[in-house]
């Protein structure tokens, strides 16, 4: 995303912010659905998402890690998602959830509203 197609700044000190296929593809799931599932082994280092089977688990990770990594997500494995079944991350002690920041929603917005640049 090209920094002249975000008016509020996310492009911080004129860079450009630049996302995956797989950010872009979550960071939109997120705007659809604000709280998703997220769990972890017991190290929590690496995010598993099963609720999508778009791309591979490792995909994944990596766009989370990546989202979170540019402020624009919170992996947050304290608070789980009430009423939701974890049943199919069952091997994963850690359950929690990921939700997009104020600048996330930011970005978001300006992609909704200004496009994207290949």
């Amino acid at each position: 995303m090209g920094c002249e197609n975000c008016g509020n700044g996310c492009c911080g000190g004129g860079q450009a912010l630049l996302l995956t296929a797989a950010e872009l593809a979550l960071l939109r799931r997120l705007g659809e659905t604000p709280f998703l599932p997220v769990a972890a082994a017991p190290d929590g280092k690496i995010p598993v998402y099963l609720e999508d089977r778009d791309r591979p688990g490792e995909e994944y990770a990596a766009a989370i890690l990546g989202l979170e990594g540019k402020r624009l997500l919170r992996l947050d494995y304290d608070i789980p998602l009430g009423g939701f079944g974890y049943e199919a991350y069952g091997a994963y002690p850690l359950h929690g959830s990921m939700a997009l920041t104020g600048r996330g929603q930011d970005v978001l917005e300006q992609i909704e509203i200004q496009g994207i640049e290949e």
